[in-house]
């Protein structure tokens, strides 16, 4: 079962990305509520897909990203960016610290849905055997 961490201190766009993607069944949806948070889970959890505010209180997710990104435990990661930062500097801040995907807020579930759908199709992200 892919694993998803959804990484944002705003409780209501966490219920909305959870509700958004519970329409498939065969995710499991963690949750962290600041950059700490996030960071801790990312590599304790292993989350397969890690969909990362940008702007969270202690490390941002710039932050967040880079540091999960130069660990090889956790290089592999998938990170969608979600922001509400959209100028071009943010994106290229995004990619240089090794952002997979930007998704700029306010999005569209759909949208959204579809991103995760079409990553873990192409990455063959399936249930994990032991």
């Amino acid at each position: 079962m892919p694993k998803i961490l959804i990484a944002d201190d705003e409780p209501s766009l966490r219920l909305l990305v959870r509700a958004t993607l519970s329409a498939n069944k065969a995710l499991d949806l963690i949750e962290a509520a600041d950059g700490h948070e996030a960071l801790g889970k990312s590599q304790t959890e292993m989350p397969d897909l890690l969909l990362l505010d940008v702007m969270m209180p202690g490390l941002s997710g710039f932050e967040v990203c880079e540091r999960l990104k130069n660990d090889p435990k956790t290089k592999n990661i998938i990170i969608i960016m979600l922001t509400a930062k959209g100028q071009q500097s943010d994106r290229d801040w995004a990619i240089s610290v090794g952002t997979d995907y930007f998704l700029t807020k306010p999005f569209s579930p759909i949208e959204l849905y579809n991103l995760v759908e079409k990553i873990l199709t192409q990455n063959k992200i399936e249930e994990k055997k032991p």
